[in-house]
């Protein structure tokens, strides 16, 4: 949902301040008490959970413009870590900020609640791409994911967008060891589908890599397409 330019002056002007937080920091960790709403400015972060075993899987990336968590200071406690993946800027906001925004903004309080709506329908896609798909397809498909997310938060050039993520995260958040992910790379850069160029990802040909995820993009619920190149 497009904000107007007011709105947009309206959700910045009622941050409470501007915080930069440095790579590889939880923003807030499971069990805490959730008090703030950080909206990403700048950077990348993402939603894990600590396994016993000590290692970590990742559930979600959150970039530019999206909220992590809108509703989380209802909760008693946390239930997963929020950590940034990159050096990150964000605006911080109370609960009754956010209360406010709504009771008093009906397209902004509409704005926000899609926002999670949408956070919501990418964690079920999530789920099938997981259960249902095999590795090669399931990296193809987040990829094509992540260029529309991208596209839509104007992050994007051409095909090509940010894409700080390690292979090491990448295995983390797709159930695939670090080796899996290598082979799977390897095997999309081959055919021509995808590049990579200084923690950029490119995507070589939209139309072949879309139809090799079987990708339907209605799950994000934006109307941006990506070029056919």
């Amino acid at each position: 949902m497009e904000l107007t330019d007011e709105e947009k002056k309206t959700l910045e002007n009622a941050a409470r301040q501007r915080i930069t937080i440095r790579k590889g920091k939880d923003i807030i960790s499971e069990g805490q008490k959730p008090d703030e709403v950080y909206l990403i400015e700048e950077g990348w972060a993402c939603r894990y959970k600590l396994l016993e075993n000590g290692e970590h899987h990742i559930m979600a990336y959150l970039i530019p413009g999206d909220l992590c968590d809108l509703h989380t200071t209802i909760l008693d406690q946390m239930d997963h870590s929020i950590r940034t993946i990159t050096p990150l800027k964000a605006a911080v906001y109370s609960a009754n900020e956010i209360s406010n925004l709504m009771a008093k903004n009906v397209r902004l309080a509409r704005a926000l609640t899609w926002s999670t709506m949408v956070d919501e329908a990418i964690l079920r896609e999530w789920l099938v791409n997981a259960g249902s798909r095999a590795a090669d397809k399931r990296l193809a498909h987040f990829f094509c994911e992540m260029l529309i997310r991208s596209r839509a938060a104007g992050l994007s050039q051409d095909n090509s967008f940010e894409f700080p993520i390690t292979q090491a995260e990448l295995g983390e958040s797709m159930g695939l060891t670090e080796v899996h992910i290598n082979r799977v790379l390897q095997r999309l850069r081959g055919e021509g589908l995808i590049a990579t160029d200084n923690k950029r990802l490119v995507i070589l040909d939209w139309v072949r890599l879309k139809a090799f995820a079987q990708f339907n993009p209605n799950y994000l619920h934006c109307q941006i397409e990506p070029c056919d190149a």
